[in-house]
């Protein structure tokens, strides 16, 4: 422990440089334009700005896309509460009493609330990281390709089981991400698969071009078809309603603490920030005293969802720092950075790359002040970009988009396959088939096939050997449950609705 804090007090040293913290001050405020459009979200500017990252070291780079992440968390909230439009898909719950606390022309005392609520929550989440993540990622080095495997295996199973989406449609869009996953060269066999004759696919789809079409233009496509007006209460936000505010949330520290471990079991699970949002929000709403005034203005159905969100979408770093597999489409994001930059996410991160885990720790710290100093001092320009059409907007994202593809490899047909990947993006939306499984599934694929085949070869062929071990045998326990817990879900209210009736008078 000892050793872990002087690591961390290391990584403060790595993130307070100059240069860093310009990155860091960049990346928030870039996070909250993000955040405040709607159409984008924390994966699809990550995803559209990776590439102005490749000239950077990979701390100064994760330095940067984390505080984007940090600051579209924060954005999401202010067009949820000033225009009752949800930034982020996790701050639709934040609409229904931050926008009548906007028109009742308390949108500072809202906007106030938010900000502070979202800081507590990921603040929360940052020091269960930082206090877990070394635990888990020691513990994990004793993995071999059995246990690796497994481990992919929940995440897969997570996805499926555990996902508010239909079943079916999930585990369609994670096939699809593992067949484009198997396109390229083999690492086993250095055979080639799939890539039709064509020297462009020698190297399969490029997980950046990928993402940065099925989230980047696909969001734009669909967002210029719906069309976008914003109206909404001019934000004034001083000094003092800031104080007035803080004074006021202490009352609600049992409610904070509730929401920040539900956000941090869902961030920890595949789950995510939407529904933790929702969840929070529905059990505030259950339990408190003036639960009956929820959805007209209650500052308490602020802090409930902002919290849960922010605590769920910063653990759900944990998994991807400490084992590699991401628990959210923004992590897997993130993951997919870390792999172009030569970085390989799980426990050989806290051994080999100290400087690198510990300063993107250390800047959760740090890029969390900063996000809630920003915010608290310039909602109002924030809001105005809002004034702007989104008719000059989304043209402006397009080229950036293609600018961003092109950077990758000087590649034309990199900029043709993000615009194929940009159309299957739209239509998958239209058809609500989710895209975070398909991402997890272009990530992670090969390498859970690698693993499995390992494991094979090492077993000659025996699939005893996923029941080999106690803890292999656990996790893949596990994810069995996860992949069928609607099943037994339904069958327990079954069993107990059943067990539960009255017996006919004989």
């Amino acid at each position: 422990m000892l050793e872990d804090i002087g690591n961390l007090f290391h990584g403060f040293a790595v993130v307070v440089q100059p240069y860093n913290l310009v990155l860091m001050v960049v990346g928030i405020v870039l996070g909250v334009i993000v955040g405040v459009l709607p159409g984008l979200g924390g994966a699809n500017g990550i995803a559209i700005l990776l590439p102005l990252t490749f000239s950077m070291s990979p701390t100064s780079a994760i330095i940067m896309l984390s505080c984007i992440y940090w600051g579209a968390l924060f954005g999401g909230a202010i067009t949820s509460i000033l225009f009752n439009i949800p930034g982020e898909p996790w701050s639709v719950a934040t609409t229904f009493d931050g926008y009548p606390m906007a028109q009742k022309g308390k949108a500072g005392e809202a906007l106030t609330a938010a900000f502070t609520s979202s800081f507590v929550g990921a603040l929360f989440a940052v020091i269960m990281i930082t206090l877990v993540a070394p635990l888990v990622a020691s513990f994990a080095l004793s993995f071999g390709p059995p246990e690796i495997f497994s481990v992919y295996f929940l995440a897969f199973c997570s996805f499926v089981g555990l996902s508010k989406e239909p079943p079916f449609k999930t585990i369609a869009s994670m096939m699809l991400g593992f067949g484009l996953g198997a396109v390229g060269l083999d690492q086993m066999t250095g055979q080639l698969r799939m890539t039709f004759g064509m020297e462009s696919m020698l190297n399969g789809f490029d997980f950046l071009i990928a993402v940065i079409g099925l989230f980047g233009i696909g969001e734009i496509l669909l967002t210029m078809e719906e069309g976008l007006s914003f109206r909404g209460k001019a934000a004034k936000l001083n000094m003092r309603v800031v104080l007035q505010t803080w004074a006021e949330l202490p009352r609600y520290w049992m409610l904070s603490l509730r929401s920040c471990l539900i956000g941090c079991w869902m961030g920890i699970s595949p789950a995510g920030a939407t529904p933790a949002s929702f969840m929070s929000y529905g059990i505030a709403k259950r339990i408190s005293k003036r639960g009956r005034f929820f959805g007209t203005g209650e500052i308490e159905g602020v802090v409930a969802p902002e919290t849960a969100a922010h605590a769920a979408g910063t653990s759900a770093l944990l998994p991807m720092i400490s084992l590699g597999v991401p628990g959210s489409p923004t992590a897997a994001v993130l993951l997919g950075g870390l792999l172009i930059w030569g970085l390989q996410p799980g426990p050989l991160l806290f051994t080999e790359q100290k400087d690198f885990v510990w300063g993107l720790i250390a800047s959760m710290y740090m890029g969390n002040i900063v996000g809630l100093i920003i915010v608290l001092t310039c909602v109002p320009v924030f809001a105005a970009i809002l004034r702007i059409p989104f008719s000059v907007i989304a043209p402006v994202i397009l080229v950036f988009c293609a600018i961003g593809a092109y950077t990758v490899h000087n590649n034309t047909f990199d900029v043709v396959m993000m615009v194929v990947f940009g159309i299957a993006g739209y239509l998958m939306k239209k058809t609500n088939y989710p895209l975070a499984p398909m991402v997890l599934a272009i990530v992670l694929g090969d390498k859970a096939e690698e693993s499995f085949r390992q494991s094979l070869l090492g077993s000659q062929g025996a699939f005893s050997v996923f029941w080999s071990s106690g803890l292999v045998s656990t996790i893949m326990t596990l994810g069995l449950i996860a992949l069928f817990w609607p099943l037994i879900q339904s069958t327990w209210t079954r069993l107990r609705g059943s067990a539960g009736e009255p017996h006919p008078a004989e």
